[in-house]
């Protein structure tokens, strides 16, 4: 039984969002800019963020060359400028909202490595950075294939390369770190271990079970926002949402690291970046969908060593490393890469599937959230 206190202050709310992750506290933060005296709770049911917001590789990256040409076979041109700009506003909003130097966000551009059976891409880049020229002023992809050599590179594997001036990497931790100071300074109440079990929309207001290891309680609130991405399925049914596990490594500092800045391979399926003299190298579950559509965060033991060989390789066969730490996130996927943003009742609202952008789209997603909510 709850207390007379606990149902006077703890019980009741303008909104509540379900999940803690980047979406979730961006919904919160937005919504509180906008309307400061709400009542905002955020529930999560993992002492820190249970996918990919504290798990991923620290991209700020909005497609690589070969990424969006396969958006324009499915989306359309359209479409796929549509999620560039989502990206891309995403990414603005939330160096804004931190401030570079709160989450180490370094601007040393992006860059795809190219091998033999992806040159037929090369011929696609004018008509890409045309399309781009809408959101870009400068010219968004370009060749440079001398750097090849220069990072030290497997040139018998990587026949070319290609640079985004506008991509960046940031310190997943920091961000997230800050994202929860902003909300938290601006009044949001964030509850950490609280499992959301079941919502309903009576039409008046959102009932929400939530049970933890001592207490089942029953919250109200006026709005909710479903902010759990690959999780969705378990509060909410028939929505096309698979997960997807990303497995991630980290090298112990390499001594005369030659590059910096993030890179993809392989259609993006595998991407790395330095982090300070170290190597962060994710990726791989094209090797194997079947199991990586989970959301256990088991390591795959045949992909982990798929990522050492490249390393070994590709990326720096001219120098000696160690794997010093592995870990896995959940993501999100669809049939396309188009986020879920919806309506899901009168007071519900969705903004999942964030097909691996989260760090891009979190911020957008947020902002359009808090907009409908309101």
């Amino acid at each position: 039984m709850i207390s007379y206190w606990e149902k006077e202050s703890f019980i009741e709310y303008d909104a509540v969002i379900i999940g803690s992750g980047i979406v979730g506290l961006s919904t919160a933060i937005s919504l509180k800019e906008k309307s400061p005296n709400l009542s905002i709770l955020v529930l999560e049911r993992g002492l820190l963020p249970t996918g990919a917001s504290t798990k991923n590789a620290g991209f700020a990256c909005f497609g690589s060359l070969t990424e969006l040409i396969n958006d324009l076979n499915t989306i359309g041109e359209s479409g796929t400028l549509e999620l560039v700009n989502e990206r891309w506003e995403g990414l603005k909003k939330l160096r804004s909202r931190i401030g570079d130097e709160n989450f180490d966000y370094y601007n040393n551009g992006g860059y795809e490595l190219i091998r033999e059976k992806e040159m037929k891409y090369l011929d696609k880049i004018e008509e890409v950075n045309e399309l781009l020229s809408l959101l870009f002023d400068k010219p968004v992809f370009q060749l440079s294939e001398s750097k090849i050599k220069e990072f030290g590179f497997n040139e018998s594997d990587i026949k070319s390369m290609i640079f985004n001036q506008y991509e960046g990497q940031i310190h997943t931790g920091k961000m997230m770190s800050q994202l929860i100071k902003i909300a938290q300074k601006l009044g949001v109440s964030i509850w950490t271990g609280a499992e959301v079990q079941n919502i309903i929309d009576s039409g008046d207001q959102v009932e929400i079970d939530v049970k933890n290891n001592t207490n089942n309680l029953t919250l109200k609130a006026g709005k909710v926002a479903v902010c759990t991405n690959a999780f969705t399925n378990k509060l909410i049914n028939n929505l096309d949402i698979a997960p997807g596990r990303g497995i991630v490594l980290v090298t112990k500092p390499i001594k005369d690291l030659p590059f910096q800045g993030v890179f993809h391979i392989d259609e993006g399926y595998y991407y790395f970046r330095n982090e300070g003299k170290r190597v962060i190298f994710g990726g791989g579950r094209n090797m194997d969908f079947k199991s990586e559509t989970t959301t256990s965060l088991e390591i795959n033991q045949q992909i982990e060593q798929e990522l050492r060989r490249q390393l070994k390789e590709i990326i720096l066969p001219n120098h000696h490393f160690e794997v010093e730490h592995t870990w896995a996130g959940i993501m999100a996927f669809g049939e396309n890469k188009v986020p879920i943003f919806k309506e899901y009742t009168k007071n519900i609202h969705l903004g999942v599937r964030l097909g691996g952008m989260g760090v891009a789209i979190g911020s957008q997603m947020g902002e359009k959230l808090a907009q409908k909510m309101l």
